[in-house]
């Protein structure tokens, strides 16, 4: 049904009825994006998606019935980009795969943006835009795309506090399915590749009550 509608969409759709025959599609295809089920006859979706993260940052957005927030929470921080629980609506599903699918050609092109070819430097901490590469004392860090976009629109404006909702709105570029846990997530998921303590953040810190902001040195 969903590849039906999909192709009436415009988009053009492969499929694959397990998790090892979608690994094996994804290796060969490189699509843009990736619809996971949760629930797939061999291994179940969080062991692909933590296998498709080992090797590739195409945005995955999760399929799934189970609507536990934990559930949820697992899926995000094994690297998801969304996470839509069934029953949903074709057309929802549609505006969210539009949507992640809006973000990646924004990177693409640099977005118009002013930065397109900035490299961000701080102490210890070194972002290139442009080459999507993040450098933690020399060594190169591995990040998922969308983890990329939170830690660079946070570093871009250092010492500014950003809400949950206006780092939703900057990363992910509309009102997401309204789980502001997922923020916390992926700034989670940031803060262990660099290697930062939340409790003694170097680069990323809470603002109890209010949401994140970047503290890193300006070189």
């Amino acid at each position: 049904m969903l590849h039906q509608y999909l192709s009436r969409a415009g988009f053009d759709v492969s499929e694959a009825i397990t998790g090892s025959l979608a690994l094996e599609s994804v290796s060969r295809s490189n699509p843009d994006l990736i619809l996971l089920d949760v629930g797939l006859p061999d291994i179940d979706g969080f062991e692909v998606l933590r296998t498709l993260r080992e090797s590739s940052d195409t945005p995955v957005i999760m399929l799934t019935a189970r609507d536990e927030e934990i559930d949820r929470v697992v899926g995000l921080s094994v690297g998801a980009d969304d996470y839509v629980v069934k029953p949903f609506s074709p057309r929802e599903l549609v505006a969210r795969i539009k949507a992640v699918l809006r973000r990646g050609a924004g990177e693409a092109s640099g977005g118009g943006s002013r930065e397109s070819d900035e490299v961000l430097r701080f102490t210890g901490l070194t972002i290139d835009v442009a080459a999507h590469i993040v450098h933690a004392d020399g060594d190169p860090i591995q990040l998922s795309a969308l983890e990329f976009d939170l830690l660079a629109a946070l570093a871009r404006r250092p010492n500014r506090v950003f809400t949950r909702d206006q780092l939703l709105e900057e990363v992910w570029g509309w009102d997401h399915f309204g789980v502001d846990r997922v923020v916390d997530v992926h700034i989670g998921n940031i803060r262990k590749a660099l290697g930062d303590d939340a409790t003694d953040p170097r680069y990323v810190a809470t603002v109890r009550g209010v949401g994140y902001k970047f503290i890193g040195d300006s070189q």
